[in-house]
């Protein structure tokens, strides 16, 4: 830094006595840069074990890339407002993914539970819809939540496509929250190591199409949150009739639907 200077004020002084002497002012030590010290020497990566053969399959799947087109369900207009989430959530089970990772399957129970939400709305596992354009695409997408045991969640998103409904996330976990920000979806899970837990965002990739977990770490949390205390499920109303007009959603303050 200290050569760059002393270029700078030369060329100061030659451009005359006056403006020279104007310039070379701000040449001094006052307010002047300072070293922040030796720059740490970079390293680049080194390759462990270059001769073991790279992994031809992923060691898991939990329900990243799958797709479904969901049967039944019209969306003419776009407007998945208008859409039953219970309704949606019964045409799901009917559903052809793109390849099969079984993170859309749902248990017997939660099925039963879920076919006998007109008589037994209080059972009823599918919570409240929310809306967020998640895709950037202009409208509205669907997020549905479904409750199943021991505290585990089922997330799905729907994407309004060519006149129907498209589902571009399923996965299932134990999760602390769920939450919307920007365009993406965010699931925080308990870590089995007190005092952390995992955060992961899924984002929407419009080359697969389908919504990706583009982040996930494990995060340190304060002591005085608890990391388990699950939120009180808030399940739809519905009603005996089976008209598309379902449960009308109120989201919450701070995740509510947003037209653009």
């Amino acid at each position: 830094m200290r050569p760059l200077r002393r270029v700078r004020c030369r060329a100061a002084a030659a451009l005359g006595a006056v403006v020279g002497a104007v310039l070379l002012t701000g040449c001094g030590n006052g307010g002047g840069l300072r070293s922040a010290g030796p720059t740490p020497v970079a390293v680049g990566p080194a390759r462990l074990w270059p001769e073991l053969p790279p992994a031809s399959a992923a060691p898991y799947d939990y329900g990243e890339g799958e797709t479904a087109r969901i049967p039944g369900v019209e969306v003419p207009d776009g407007d998945v407002h208008r859409l039953d989430p219970v309704a949606v959530v019964r045409a799901g089970l009917r559903a052809r993914p793109n390849r099969s990772s079984g993170t859309a399957d749902l248990p017997a129970d939660t099925v039963r539970k879920i076919n006998a939400c007109r008589s037994a709305p209080a059972a009823c596992p599918v919570l409240r819809p929310y809306f967020r354009d998640l895709t950037g695409d202009g409208r509205d997408d669907l997020v549905l939540g479904i409750r199943l045991a021991d505290h585990q969640l089922s997330v799905r998103v729907y994407m309004p496509e060519a006149g129907g409904l498209t589902r571009i996330l399923s996965t299932s976990d134990a999760v602390i929250s769920v939450e919307l920000a920007g365009r993406d979806l965010i699931m925080r899970v308990p870590s089995a190591i007190t005092g952390y837990e995992y955060r992961t965002a899924w984002s929407w990739d419009a080359r697969q199409r389908a919504m990706l977990p583009t982040q996930d770490e494990i995060q340190r949390i304060p002591p005085s949150r608890s990391p388990y205390a699950l939120p009180p499920a808030v399940r739809p109303t519905t009603t005996p009739t089976a008209a598309p007009t379902g449960p009308t959603a109120t989201p919450s303050a701070g995740v509510s639907a947003e037209r653009r």
